[in-house]
């Protein structure tokens, strides 16, 4: 059985070093389980754009995760682009959030398995998993999962 592949969108980078919130510890074990060998974990050049928007200090941390955890980094592409485009084209994605389509679309075009995030405002919604998955089906891609790290760590050995 092939390893999960799953793409890692910017709030899990983000969350992993902010323990004030709820779900700092489901992502620190999320990560835990990459560093295990239970996913292969990937990233954007969109995620690290917005990265690098944060301070100096937190946006250093938050790039060493990727190359700490061996995160592999995918590119952005015209394709990838035309098919975030096309999220918002069907009101999938408001106009105004071009940076969250385009993490479903890379994670799309490169057939992932999973995305990850905790972005509850664009991402993760029963509204964007089922209108992707057609909008992906109709262009021939693999509909994606979309999820936070709470649904899917192993919750059995904590």
């Amino acid at each position: 059985m092939r390893t999960p592949r799953i793409y890692l969108e910017t709030t899990m980078f983000n969350y992993y070093f902010d323990n004030e919130r709820e779900a700092h510890a489901d992502t620190v074990k999320l990560f835990e389980e990459i560093s295990a060998g239970k996913y292969e974990a990937f990233t954007s050049v969109y995620a690290a754009r917005e990265i690098l928007r944060a301070s100096d200090e937190r946006a250093q941390k938050m790039l060493n995760l990727i190359s700490d955890f061996g995160i592999t980094i995918l590119e952005a592409s015209d394709e990838a682009n035309a098919l975030a485009a096309k999220y918002q084209e069907q009101g999938i994605i408001p106009l105004g959030s071009t940076v969250d389509a385009q993490h479903i679309a890379v994670a799309s075009i490169n057939d992932l398995d999973m995305i990850l995030s905790l972005n509850f405002k664009h991402i993760v919604r029963k509204k964007t998993v089922t209108m992707t998955g057609r909008v992906n089906t109709d262009l021939g891609y693999r509909p994606v999962e979309i999820h936070s790290p709470m649904e899917v760590v192993d919750r059995e050995n904590t």
